[in-house]
C-alpha cells in the first residue's frame, strides 16, 4: 500500500485542526463523525488493444471507498482508499510500470491499493460565495481538465498532495493550489515530487466565462536536471441561445516556457471551437494547436487528463517535438436514454518534418447510459490510422475497445 510521501503541509494542518478539536466539546467532535457521509464507487471494465505488431486484453475492477465527516466550526475531513484488481486472470497487458508483460500493448491500470484522498477542509461563507481551503491528498480538476485534471478514465486516478484554496464572490472566482507531489495513475512507481504553483482567475459575463491562468510547475531534480514548465494563458468560453438554437464557442491561447538546467524551450497553445445545439443534437467543430519550438519541443500538459483530448487511443498523451494540430468534429445526442457521441480527429505536425506533417486520423465512438441513481454501463471504441510522419508516438494503427459497468452508493 502507498502511504509514504504525504504532503508535509497536510500533516501540519491536520495537527493544527486536531489541536483545535481538543478544545471543542466531546459532543461536537462526536457529532461531526456521526453526521458524516460514506460513499463507494465500483467499476469493472474490459479493455482490448489491437495494434499492428502487438496487443493486450485486461479485465479489471476498481473499488473506491471514502468517508467525509460532518462540519465542525467550518472544518471537516475526508479520507478514501482505492483498489484495482485483475478479474478472471485477464492480465496479459503492459501496465506501464514494471508489469509481467512489458512487450504487450499498454493498458495503464496496474494492480494497486493506495490512499486515494486524505485532506482537511475549511469552508466559510454561503453555498455560492465564500472560501474553501483543502490541505492534503486531493483531486484537482480545473477548466475541463485540459491543464489540471484527475485522469479519471484510468482505474487509478491522479491526485495531488498539497493545498488548494477557492474563493467565490458572485461572478468572480479565484483559485490557487500548491502541489508538493503528483500522485500519477501508475500506482506509486512513477509519482513525482514537485513544487507547483497554480493560479486561476475567472469572471462570468452574460455571454461567457473569461479565465486567466498561470501554472508554474517545478519537478524535483532528476538525474541532476532541474525541470520548470511555466504556462500563462487566457480563455473565453460560452454560449448564447437564439430562438431554439444554442450557439457554443471557445477561444484559448497560452504561452509556455520549459527550462531544463538553464536550457530554455518555448511553445504556444491555441484553441478555436464553435458549435450548435438544436433538437437534442450538439455539433462542434474545433481546431487545437499544441505548438513546437522549431521541431525540438512540443507544448506540454503534464498535469492534464490527456485521454480526454486528441483521441481516445492515447497516441498523443505526450506532444511530439514537432507539435500537434488537431482538427476535430463531434456529434452528440441521446439515444434510448443514453448518451451517444461520435468524434473524428485529423492530426498533423505543427512543424513539418522530413517525413511530412501527416500524423494520421482517428474515429471515436461512445455510448453510455445510467440506470437509476446508482448504476451505469457503457461501450467505447477508438480507431487510429497512422500518418506518414514518424515524429509522433502514433507509430502503429491502433484499435481500442472498452466495455464497463459501474455502481455508486
Amino acid at each position: 500500500m502507498k502511504y509514504s510521501k504525504l504532503s508535509l503541509l497536510a500533516l501540519v494542518v491536520a495537527t493544527v485542526v486536531a489541536g483545535q478539536a481538543s478544545f471543542a466539546t466531546a459532543g461536537s467532535f462526536t457529532q461531526a463523525f456521526k453526521t458524516g457521509d460514506a460513499s463507494g464507487d465500483i467499476r469493472m471494465r474490459y479493455e482490448s488493444v489491437d495494434q499492428e505488431t502487438k496487443g493486450a486484453d485486461a479485465m479489471t475492477v476498481r473499488t473506491r471507498l471514502s468517508y467525509t465527516t460532518g462540519s465542525m466550526d467550518g472544518f471537516s475531513a475526508t479520507v478514501g482508499m482505492e483498489d484495482v484488481r485483475v478479474v478472471a486472470d485477464m492480465d496479459e497487458y503492459n501496465d506501464a510500470t514494471f508489469g509481467e508483460y512489458p512487450t504487450s500493448s499498454v493498458i495503464a491500470d496496474p494492480e494497486t491499493t493506495e490512499l486515494d484522498q486524505a485532506y482537511i477542509q475549511y469552508k466559510s461563507g454561503g453555498k455560492k460565495n465564500g472560501l474553501v481551503a483543502k490541505a492534503g491528498r486531493q483531486v484537482i480538476a480545473w477548466d475541463g481538465q485540459r491543464f489540471i485534471g484527475h485522469v479519471g478514465w484510468r482505474q487509478n486516478r491522479q491526485t495531488f498532495d498539497g493545498l488548494t484554496t477557492v474563493y467565490k464572490a458572485d461572478a468572480f472566482t479565484a483559485k490557487y493550489a500548491y502541489i508538493s507531489e503528483r500522485n500519477r495513475i501508475f500506482s506509486d512507481t512513477k509519482d513525482v515530487d514537485s513544487a507547483d504553483h497554480l493560479l486561476n482567475l475567472s469572471y462570468i459575463t452574460p455571454v461567457g466565462t473569461l479565465t486567466g491562468y498561470s501554472y508554474m510547475l517545478t519537478e524535483d531534480p532528476a538525474a541532476g536536471a532541474d525541470v520548470d514548465i511555466d504556462t500563462y494563458g487566457v480563455s473565453f468560453k460560452g454560449a448564447v441561445s437564439v430562438d431554439d438554437v444554442k450557439y457554443l464557442y471557445a477561444l484559448e491561447y497560452a504561452d509556455q516556457e520549459k527550462d531544463v538546467s538553464g536550457v530554455s524551450k518555448k511553445a504556444e497553445y491555441m484553441l478555436l471551437e464553435g458549435g450548435v445545439a438544436v433538437s437534442g443534437i450538439t455539433v462542434k467543430l474545433g481546431y487545437e494547436v499544441l505548438g513546437s519550438d522549431q521541431g525540438t519541443y512540443g507544448f506540454a500538459t503534464p498535469l492534464a487528463t490527456g485521454h480526454k483530448f486528441n483521441g481516445w487511443s492515447d497516441q498523443f498523451l505526450g506532444t511530439p517535438n514537432a507539435g500537434l494540430q488537431d482538427m476535430y468534429l463531434s456529434v452528440a445526442t441521446k439515444v434510448a436514454g443514453g448518451k451517444l457521441a461520435v468524434i473524428y480527429h485529423d492530426f498533423s505536425n505543427d512543424e513539418a518534418t522530413a517525413s511530412g506533417d501527416d500524423q494520421g486520423n482517428e474515429l471515436n465512438v461512445i455510448y453510455a447510459k445510467k440506470f437509476g441513481k446508482s448504476y451505469s454501463a457503457g461501450v467505447k471504441y477508438a480507431a487510429f490510422d497512422k500518418g506518414t510522419s514518424s515524429s509522433g508516438k502514433g507509430g502503429q494503427d491502433t484499435d481500442k475497445l472498452w466495455v464497463w459497468i459501474g455502481a455508486k452508493f
